[in-house]
């Protein structure tokens, strides 16, 4: 019996990852997102594990979406301000990534792959063409998507705050983290 039910997990895993890697979408909920700030006198950083994310390799579409309230910088009041006065989310509550895969990608290539997607990013209600470059690698349970770019805020009309002018960079790095599932037919 032990034997049999050994056999039976077995199957089912292999089965899971045939699935995971033969499917046309990933669909991901809990991704990680961190903006780094790195000035001349502080370097800080604003985190948040609500990313969601989709890659439908079919229609070579990739999309990335944050609600930027649920960044955290570590400290409450930065938080308030960021949000209030720079990001204004109460009009811009969102930051989205949409595009598209520009280097070949095979989910059923079982190693890390090097990717560049391009497209559009949306932050602060400016939307900005961008590039950007990561790794995907199949898992068990679907794909792991790292990528990386930078903005500079003044392309995104945020302004920087005029008394802490040293303490936050006019460069920001994007980078992001999350597992992306294959979607459900």
């Amino acid at each position: 019996m032990q034997k049999l039910l050994t056999l039976f997990l077995i199957a089912l895993f292999i089965s899971g990852l045939s699935n995971a890697t033969n499917a046309q979408s990933y669909i991901g909920k809990e991704g990680q997102a961190e903006f780094i700030s790195n000035a001349p006198l502080l370097e800080f950083k604003g985190v948040s594990g609500h990313l969601t994310g989709l890659i439908d390799m079919e229609k070579n579409l990739v999309d990335f979406y944050l609600d930027l309230n649920t960044l955290d910088t570590g400290i409450k009041l930065r938080n308030s301000h960021m949000r209030e006065s720079y990001l204004e989310t109460e009009d811009c509550p969102f930051a989205e990534f949409t595009g598209q895969l520009d280097s070949p990608f095979d989910p059923d290539l079982k190693e890390e792959q090097d990717i560049t997607v391009s497209g559009d990013f949306t932050v602060h209600c400016v939307t900005k063409e961008l590039t950007a470059t990561g790794t995907v690698y199949p898992t068990a349970e679907g794909l792991m998507v790292n990528a990386e770019w930078e903005i500079l805020l003044k392309d995104f009309n945020i302004d920087r705050p005029g008394v802490a002018f040293y303490e936050l960079a006019e460069e920001q790095r994007i980078n992001i983290s999350i597992l992306l599932k294959p979607e459900n037919d």
